[in-house]
């Protein structure tokens, strides 16, 4: 149920790779989605309702798309068939004989799981994984095989409407990554505080002989991670962490650092995506990679060989010299460290940000001032009009009007447009050769990234 969605899609893929038959429902039924699941011979139905049961069953996974209330949800109750939620799914059929090797935080967790499944593939150590990307090295975001390793990404989000734990409690880490712990998902925490104590039960389940790789120049995470029972090796750009991402130089041909372990230099990288926040993130990486023996020269390889993750900084194409970039970025710290990067990776070419305020958290005033200090690194910022939460009252929910005239008062080329079809029209007009324009959302975006293409 809610068969469309990234990791829905995904493990419908992988159990009828396994020999199960699998259908599915959705209230949307839309590619890129739809399509790969037809291909793989799983049916899908086009709409919620108890003819999705019929005939019933042997078991039924509920995505966390679905309410209580949902005609099916209720169906389900009624028929007392046998449900489970997508991440108890993941573990019961293909984590509980695996090491599984879990990349959570707030920031860079899809970023981190590619990268690893990617060098460990690399290191000739096929992983299976589930990562809410697509990895462009696979060209899925997910792989089933039986080798040692699993590779999942650990969404702090809710599980189901029967669950309201967070996603990774049900992952059974070996090891765990935690990048950064910041407030987000307003639908669901009501405030930092709440978040802290889901990962702080992440800690507490990453078992003695396992193993934390923690950002400890974060202090949140710093503080988490001090009551584990496990080993905690920390990472970052401090003095006195087991892993020091040393020296680094961000070019359009790469970002090039040096990594120190344990106070001593361990080896100089390269990697094709640009910025420090990237270089953190492959930091993470290597020390998973190092905790699992695999040495130094196979991880540089791995690493200057990554193609990347779709959505994130992912150029879609260039076109009258003008560069257009997709990226998912929509909390303010990481459109900050998104734009910084590209203005860095891009260095002498006009920066053209476009926004679309579009998650739950960014559809409500809590980021209001915080975004206005997220697009420095922008020469121009261009911000669409969000659609409405209904539920939100109008004085709680995000103005990107403001945003504009507080963008403005900082002496930001910042401008305010109600429609998609507004800003391509805007940006067809405006836009110069040698301009990189990023266009920055977690959403398809009225799919503006083609459009534009196809209109310069």
């Amino acid at each position: 149920m809610g068969a469309c969605g990234t990791g829905m899609g995904a493990l419908a893929g992988m159990l009828k790779s396994i020999g199960y038959h699998v259908s599915g429902s959705d209230a949307q039924v839309y590619p890129p989605m739809s399509d790969f699941l037809v291909s793989q011979g799983i049916a899908i139905n086009a709409g919620y309702g108890p003819q999705n049961l019929s005939p019933g069953p042997d078991l039924v996974v509920v995505g966390n798309v679905i309410t209580k209330n949902n005609p099916e949800a209720e169906a389900l109750a009624r028929l007392a068939l046998p449900y489970v939620s997508l991440p108890q799914a993941l573990r019961h059929f293909f984590l509980s004989e695996k090491t599984s090797l879990v990349m959570s935080g707030t920031h860079g967790k899809t970023t981190c799981s590619s990268l690893l499944a990617t060098l460990l593939d690399a290191a000739g150590h096929t992983p299976g994984f589930m990562i809410g990307g697509i990895v462009q090295a696979f060209g899925r975001n997910f792989n089933v095989n039986s080798g040692k390793y699993f590779v999942v990404e650990g969404d702090e989000y809710d599980t189901a409407f029967f669950d309201k734990g967070p996603k990774f409690l049900h992952y059974q880490p070996k090891i765990a990554v935690i990048t950064s712990i910041e407030f987000d998902h307003a639908d669901i925490y009501p405030d930092l505080a709440t978040i802290k104590r889901s990962f702080a039960k992440l800690v507490e389940i990453v078992p003695e002989d396992g193993c934390i790789i923690a950002h400890l120049d974060d202090p949140v995470v710093m503080e988490v991670v001090g009551a584990a029972k496990c080993a905690v090796l920390g990472y970052g750009v401090s003095h006195g962490l087991s892993w020091q991402l040393a020296k680094i130089t961000v070019t359009p041909d790469g970002t090039f650092f040096s990594v120190n372990k344990e106070g001593n230099f361990y080896g100089n990288f390269i990697s094709r995506i640009p910025g420090r926040h990237n270089a953190l993130n492959s930091l993470a990486v290597i020390a998973v990679l190092d905790q699992l023996g695999i040495d130094e020269e196979r991880i540089a390889k791995g690493l200057q060989g990554f193609q990347g993750v779709k959505r994130r900084q992912e150029v879609r194409g260039v076109k009258r010299g003008i560069t257009v970039i997709d990226d998912f970025a929509h909390h303010p710290t990481s459109v900050r460290e998104t734009l910084g990067a590209l203005k860095a990776a891009y260095d002498g070419h006009r920066l053209i940000a476009v926004f679309e305020p579009r998650t739950n958290s960014s559809r409500r005033r809590i980021f209001q001032e915080a975004y206005a200090g997220a697009f420095g690194a922008a020469d121009r910022v261009v911000v669409k009009e969000p659609d409405p939460l209904q539920n939100i009252a109008e004085q709680e929910r995000f103005s990107s009007n403001r945003l504009v005239h507080d963008l403005c008062e900082k002496s930001v080329d910042a401008h305010y447009f109600a429609d998609t079809d507004s800003i391509l029209d805007y940006l067809v007009e405006n836009a110069m050769e040698g301009d990189v324009i990023a266009i920055l959302s977690n959403g398809s975006f009225d799919n503006i990234h083609q459009k534009l293409l196809d209109l310069l």
